[in-house]
């Protein structure tokens, strides 16, 4: 095959992949409760988001070290091989790039820079919004003719959907507080009153306590939802911007989500030096 007809058919690629979801859908209509569309059920994403939302090469690791020829896998991270390899991805960004003010992006760089000391999912911290919605693992929707409520696998995070706006948060949280309504058939839901502890993903791509995440979720098949989130924080970037993705329903014929309770998987990673005997590395 010649350059140009691989170049060509990259191209085609992309273009299908930042296609609008919803246009990729045709006229489905979705079963209904209380004449809207229902989207019960297990879902889960299949992408490499979580990793890193930008468009990336493989790495051989998410913590890298100068090397003699390049950068190598950090020290803590050698023995993982290929198993903490990352792998790459065309981004879920639309436009490709996350619109960082100059300052914020020297940030995000430190971050990555030093991700196994800062992510923090690796100290199993509720992931926040959007990111809990591309871990890998999956989660349930809820709903019936009133309310909606979504509990995630990972380290059993939940989110009660306000259907009707209950007003400001009174606190500021992990996972925020998410208010809903109805746009046609596609669910819109506000989210507000973050804290600044959460990450977009392993990349280091971060936020602020002033993070504001508008959802749209919109069933484009019987197994399929469009996800999109458009996310702004004039703390950190410097205009709005969007991620979209589609959300797959889970096949199999007994799926539900089980205990991923993973505070006491990171027990000795936090209080494990403080041991009398430290059990080491």
């Amino acid at each position: 095959m010649t350059i140009g007809k691989v170049l060509f058919a990259a191209g085609a690629l992309i273009a299908a992949a930042t296609m609008p979801l919803a246009a990729q859908s045709g006229t489905y209509r979705p079963p209904r409760i209380a004449g809207k569309p229902d989207l019960n059920g297990i879902w889960q994403t299949m992408n490499e988001a979580n990793f890193d939302l930008e468009g990336h090469i493989a790495r051989p690791a998410m913590a890298l070290r100068d090397g003699p020829y390049g950068p190598v896998p950090a020290a803590p991270v050698v023995a993982l091989g290929a198993v903490g390899a990352v792998p790459p991805s065309l981004g879920v960004v639309e436009g490709g790039e996350i619109p960082y003010k100059p300052e914020a992006l020297a940030k995000k760089k430190e971050n990555q820079k030093n991700w196994l000391a800062l992510d923090p999912e690796i100290r199993c911290y509720l992931p926040g919004v959007p990111r809990a919605t591309y871990i890998p693992q999956p989660f349930r929707i809820f709903q019936n003719a009133t309310q909606f409520f979504i509990t995630y696998q990972f380290a059993g995070a939940v989110r009660n959907i306000y259907m009707k706006d209950p007003g400001p948060p009174p606190v500021d949280s992990w996972m925020g507080q998410s208010v809903g309504h109805w746009d046609g058939d596609t669910l819109v839901v506000d989210v507000t009153g973050f804290n600044d502890s959460t990450w977009f993903d392993r990349a280091g791509n971060y936020h602020s306590d002033a993070l504001h995440v508008v959802e749209r979720y919109t069933r484009t098949s019987p197994d399929v939802i469009a996800y999109e989130a458009t996310i702004t924080d004039p703390n950190v970037f410097t205009r709005p911007w969007k991620i979209s993705m589609p959300l797959y329903r889970r096949q199999e014929k007994n799926e539900q989500l089980l205990d991923f309770k993973c505070v006491e998987f990171v027990e000795e990673l936090m209080y494990g030096p403080y041991r009398k005997k430290p059990l080491g590395p």
